[in-house]
């Protein structure tokens, strides 16, 4: 290899670990992602509807709404957002986090508009961005466990159970 080719090697970013780390699927993590982009539409498009009314409520409800839409849109899809400088940076850095945390930021964002103004236009428009919380949150928990594990665990907790009932039953005889 030449030195160039080294060097160019050295200055390639590394692909981020945190695909490997996570325990998330190749699938499921698109079907976050979809969801993310699909929530902030849907913020998007209710938090502007929201904005058009006199009530001071809804009108911090809608922006807010759209702040969220513009958040999911820079963390989910970055080639949205292809005319802001930092995009690829933001996303970056939210492909780091642990998807604890962000489901906790998905979920406190979509429930603040609720908050502020109750109605169903804010309620169904920060639904699908709730829901990319829940996603995130329900792979934090792992993967569920195979039957053989399950059933061994089960196997030897009754062994026990058993070997404790016949020691209480030779107790109370002798």
């Amino acid at each position: 290899m030449s030195s160039q080719d080294e060097q160019f090697q050295a200055a390639a970013p590394e692909p981020a670990s945190s695909s490997a780390d996570d325990g998330m699927t190749w699938w499921y993590r698109w079907l976050c992602r979809i969801a993310g982009v699909i929530g902030g539409m849907s913020c998007a498009v209710a938090g502007l509807w929201n904005c058009v009314t006199i009530n001071p409520l809804n009108i911090a409800a809608g922006v807010w709404m759209m702040l969220n839409a513009f958040v999911l849109f820079l963390c989910e899809a970055p080639f949205c957002c292809q005319f802001i400088e930092f995009a690829n940076a933001v996303s970056a850095r939210a492909d780091k986090l642990r998807a604890w945390q962000k489901a906790a930021f998905y979920c406190g964002m979509a429930v603040f508009p609720v908050m502020l103004s109750l109605t169903l236009t804010t309620l169904f428009g920060n639904a699908i961005a709730f829901a990319t919380g829940v996603l995130y949150g329900l792979s934090a928990l792992g993967k569920k466990g195979d039957a053989i594990s399950y059933a061994r665990i089960h196997q030897q907790q009754k062994q026990m159970d058993e070997e404790k009932l016949t020691g209480c039953l030779e107790g109370q005889a002798l």
